[in-house]
């Protein structure tokens, strides 16, 4: 497995690639929810490690891991869980309304809501730092 590896990202990209070239759109419905469940499962698994993937980043853009911090990593995992377990489920939903409303959502919509998400974490973040809470 470990050779297989470095070749992976390659495997998927072309998996990807072929997918897109089927002429048939309905193949295509598919790939967000895939991708919405993929990082929700990142989230997810990773609140059963030793540290969540928010800590690891947190940790590798120098931040001292003091135990406020910790916490305020950990129950930012939980929102980003939660955020995309939804967001996965309404693109679910979404390969079975029309086309026009799948590709609103998917292709607009959910990325605003992504958006939103960061920036309203952003601030917290600042307000929290600026009165020491992390």
């Amino acid at each position: 497995m470990k050779k297989f590896k470095p070749v992976l990202p390659i495997i998927v990209t072309l998996c990807i690639v072929l997918l897109f070239s089927i002429k048939r759109f309905v193949f295509l419905k598919f790939y967000p929810p895939v991708c919405n469940l993929f990082i929700f499962l990142t989230f997810f698994l990773s609140l059963f490690a030793k540290e969540t993937v928010i800590q690891k980043f947190a940790r590798m853009c120098g931040d001292k891991m003091e135990e406020p911090v910790r916490i305020y990593t950990r129950n930012l995992t939980y929102v980003w869980c939660i955020f995309t377990f939804f967001n996965f489920l309404v693109s679910v939903w979404t390969i079975f309304l029309p086309e026009k409303i799948w590709i609103l959502y998917n292709g607009c919509i959910s990325y605003i809501l992504v958006g939103l998400v960061f920036g309203v974490e952003y601030i917290i973040r600042i307000i929290l730092r600026k009165r020491n809470y992390i």
